[in-house]
C-alpha cells in the first residue's frame, strides 16, 4: 500500500487513530454508486485502493472500512475485523456480516472504529460498556451482553436507539464477501433502491440521493430538491470531487 497516497487522499493529517478517523470521514465519502452503474465491488484491497485513493471515490462499509483497516495497520496499529448486524429502523436485526466495523487496539486501550456507517460517531468510541460518550451533537454508547456488544445512538432530544449489534469475534476479509454481493444484487438491500453519496463536514453533513441534496448544518436541515442527471452530476462533483465515467 502507498501510504504517503492514501495520507494525501485524507488531507495528510496527523496519524493518532482519532485525527485519522476523522479526516476519513470527511474526506471520502460514503457511497454506493458502483451498485446503480453495474459495476460489480469485489473484497479486493488493491482494487478499493485503486477506487478510492486513485479514483477519488468513496464506497461502502466492507470498502471503506476495510481499506481503512489496511491503513491503520501499516501504520502500527492492531486491528480486528468485526461482524456487526444492522437493527433496521423497525428494530429488526439484520444478517451476520450485514456490517463491517473495527476493533482497533492501541497504547490507550480498545477502541471501535468506523468509517463507512454513513451517520455515526466521528470518532472513535472507546470499548467501553455501558459508559456515555459524547461525539459532536450526537452521544454514543456500548453496551455488552450475553451475546454480544451494541452500538446506540442519542441524538438531541430523542431517545436511545439501536444502530448495530456485534462480536468480538476476529473475522477475516473474505468472511464479508457473501453479503458484500447481497447488497450490490438483492432487491432486498436497501443499497439497490437508490443511489447515495454522503460524507461529514465539520458541523454536519451534506448528503446526495437520486432527486435531492440534503445540507445538514449545525443542527439544521435543508433538502434541495431536483430532476435529472445533470444536476446530479453537478453536486456530486461540487460536494465530493466525484466525476464518474464509464472506468468509475
Amino acid at each position: 500500500m502507498d501510504v504517503d497516497a492514501y495520507l494525501a487522499r485524507l488531507g495528510n493529517p496527523d496519524t493518532g487513530l482519532a485525527e485519522l478517523h476523522r479526516a476519513h470521514l470527511m474526506a471520502v465519502p460514503f457511497e454506493n454508486l458502483d451498485i446503480h452503474a453495474g459495476r460489480p465491488i469485489e473484497l479486493d484491497e488493491t482494487r478499493i485502493f485503486a477506487k478510492v485513493v486513485g479514483r477519488r471515490r468513496g464506497g461502502f462499509c466492507y470498502e471503506l472500512n476495510g481499506l481503512f483497516a489496511a491503513l491503520l495497520r501499516e501504520l502500527g496499529f492492531d486491528v480486528t475485523l468485526l461482524s456487526a448486524r444492522v437493527v433496521t429502523a423497525e428494530g429488526n436485526l439484520n444478517p451476520e456480516f450485514d456490517h463491517l466495523t473495527l476493533r482497533v487496539d492501541s497504547a490507550d486501550g480498545p477502541w471501535l472504529a468506523d468509517v463507512g456507517f454513513g451517520d455515526a460517531f466521528f470518532a472513535p468510541l472507546r470499548l467501553e460498556p455501558g459508559a456515555v460518550q459524547a461525539r459532536t451533537a450526537a452521544e454514543y454508547r456500548l453496551d455488552e451482553g450475553e451475546t454480544g456488544w451494541t452500538m446506540s445512538q442519542r441524538l438531541p432530544g430523542e431517545a436511545w436507539r439501536e444502530r448495530y449489534r456485534f462480536s468480538l469475534i476476529p473475522r477475516e476479509f473474505s468472511d464479508f464477501s457473501g453479503m458484500c454481493r447481497f447488497h450490490q444484487t438483492s432487491p432486498g438491500s436497501h443499497f439497490t433502491q437508490g443511489r447515495i453519496c454522503s460524507r461529514r463536514t465539520d458541523d454536519g453533513m451534506v448528503t446526495l440521493t437520486d432527486d435531492r441534496l440534503i445540507l445538514s448544518t449545525g443542527g439544521e436541515r435543508r433538502e434541495l430538491p431536483f430532476n435529472g442527471e445533470a444536476p446530479f452530476a453537478d453536486h456530486l462533483r461540487d460536494h465530493f470531487g466525484i466525476l464518474l465515467t464509464d472506468d468509475g
